[in-house]
């Protein structure tokens, strides 16, 4: 047995295969998507209906966003008509007012 001079037998490179490349005849031996088996007017409704479906969640997270605004506004306009939250928000020094 002969041993490269500061190798270890069993830490040799080992050789590796070159990665295979898949045959252009596989393309046709994939299994069938759900895409393939459905007719091309259904696959486009499940389209039309997923668009629909996201826009429908779009207008949703909208009017949630629009109405979150809208509280916060009418707590901004309760908070500034009240004595009491006027006075715990405002600096407490009136020295610059003399």
């Amino acid at each position: 047995m002969t041993q490269v001079k500061g190798e270890h037998p069993e830490m040799a490179k080992k050789k590796h295969a070159p990665a295979r490349r898949p045959e252009p005849g596989a393309e046709a031996a994939k299994p069938a998507t759900l895409k393939d088996l459905l007719p091309a007017d259904m696959v486009q409704r499940l389209k039309s209906q997923a668009d629909g479906m996201k826009a429908e969640q779009e207008r949703a997270r909208e009017e949630e966003r629009r109405r979150a605004e809208e509280a916060r506004k009418a707590e901004q306009k309760r908070n500034e008509s009240s004595m009491e939250y006027l006075l715990d928000n405002s600096s407490m020094d009136w020295k610059k007012f003399k």
